[in-house]
């Protein structure tokens, strides 16, 4: 059983979203977030990367930051940049980027079920990364990004935000640079919102699909208070964490690429052939971008022309983990051809996000890399099933886009 409940969301005044909303805090550095943010008081990265108003020398881990963040939170509702919802609700959020759509449930999601793993997952987690986020929730008293998660698609609730978001207004609609759509809806009816708490009831689980840091993090805020409280009721606000819930499938799972750095001391001619002993079988394509098509087929970009690599039979597994088309360059071509050993931590490999297209590949090949892998995409069947066994996906191999909307909600504890 899966508890998905309502919260009292802090959230734009409908006509401000546009200049509310931002990307998340952990896709840009602080310059970037300083140049989105220039002329903008209003902007979330205000909150969410707050270091962006204190002296540049300032440490972005220092507590001067997470109580700038707080107190811009206090500003913003004081100014009426942002509103309180006056009871728990749920919300609808659709997003949409060209062709897809994906539309979810905003609610709160319990830290039992995460301890339990009936929130599943699927990345490990850096301490570091941990401990800034824990911070910055817990000295802020709120959770100030949702995490995403999805789960098998269910009809019933399928039909429920279907038929509301065709028969209700939206709060906002709004177009960000990038060209993703964001729309709002708030559910204004309590037999509706009993209706959606029953149907999660009948989930067996959600899945992080990104923002394992942030759920983590949430987890040990409520820990935190739990031990400061030790008559707590298990309905605090600190026991439950902030998300938003889309089906399976209306998601969307981008490409993440490789590019490295050397051939390991291999002549390109050397490196070809190791190839075929590795378990590839290799097709030059040309000049023309070559972009996968299917599974277990994988894009080369070396001395100017582009591959096809083919994995043969006897390297290919049924393995939840090892079936994936990263794990199969990891252990047949990165490891033994080109010696990396350690992708989190060696220095010349570097991942790039398909929404930044195949051409990038070429762009980096013809500067600091010298050979890059293009990959087809991991599916959302692939990620849960290693989910669903407990394991951990590869470094890097998944790229959701759209980013959620940071801004749009934060969930007071």
């Amino acid at each position: 059983m899966t508890i998905v409940r309502p919260f009292k969301a802090i959230r734009p005044t409908p006509a401000l979203a546009d200049k509310v909303i931002s990307l998340p805090y952990d896709v840009m550095n602080r310059e970037e977030a300083t140049q989105m943010a220039h002329n903008n008081p209003m902007s979330f990265l205000h909150i969410c990367r707050s270091e962006i108003d204190l002296p540049d020398q300032s440490n972005p881990y220092d507590e001067s930051v997470y109580l700038k963040a707080r107190d811009n939170i206090q500003q913003f509702l004081a100014d009426g940049i942002l509103l309180q919802d006056d009871e728990p609700t749920f919300y609808i959020y659709r997003q949409t980027m060209g062709v897809n759509t994906q539309t979810g449930i905003v609610g709160c999601v319990s830290i039992d079920d995460y301890l339990n793993d009936i929130i599943k997952k699927h990345e490990y987690t850096r301490e570091e990364k941990e401990q800034d986020r824990i911070r910055h929730f817990d000295i802020c008293n709120a959770n100030t990004e949702p995490v995403f998660l999805t789960h098998r698609a269910d009809e019933q609730l399928g039909q429920l935000t279907n038929q509301y978001t065709s028969t209700h207004d939206a709060e906002f609609s709004i177009v960000t640079n990038d060209g993703v759509g964001h729309i709002f809806w708030v559910i204004r009816n309590n037999n509706l919102r009993d209706t959606i708490v029953e149907i999660f009831k009948s989930i067996p689980a959600l899945y992080i699909a990104d923002g394992h840091h942030r759920s983590a993090s949430a987890c040990k805020v409520g820990l935190k208070r739990r031990e400061a409280n030790p008559n707590y009721s298990g309905d605090e606000e600190f026991n439950f964490f902030m998300a938003v819930i889309f089906p399976d499938k209306d998601l969307n799972i981008f490409d993440y690429n490789r590019v490295v750095r050397d051939l390991n001391g291999h002549t390109p001619e050397a490196f070809l052939k190791a190839l075929g002993s590795a378990g590839f079988s290799v097709e030059l394509q040309g000049a023309a971008i070559y972009r996968p098509t299917s599974k277990h087929t994988i894009g080369m970009f070396l001395e100017g022309a582009w591959y096809k690599l083919d994995a043969k039979p006897e390297i290919v597994s049924n393995h939840p983990i090892d079936g994936l088309d990263v794990a199969i360059l990891q252990k047949h071509l990165l490891a033994p051809i080109l010696g990396i050993e350690d992708p989190r931590t060696d220095k010349r490999i570097d991942f790039v996000g398909g929404i930044r297209g195949l051409a990038e590949l070429e762009r980096r090949v013809g500067t600091d890399m010298k050979v890059a892998f293009a990959m087809y995409p991991v599916t959302i069947s692939d990620l849960l099933n290693v989910s669903d066994n407990d394991m951990v996906m590869p470094p890097k191999s998944t790229w959701f886009e759209p980013k959620l909307g940071s801004g749009l909600f934060i969930h007071q504890l």
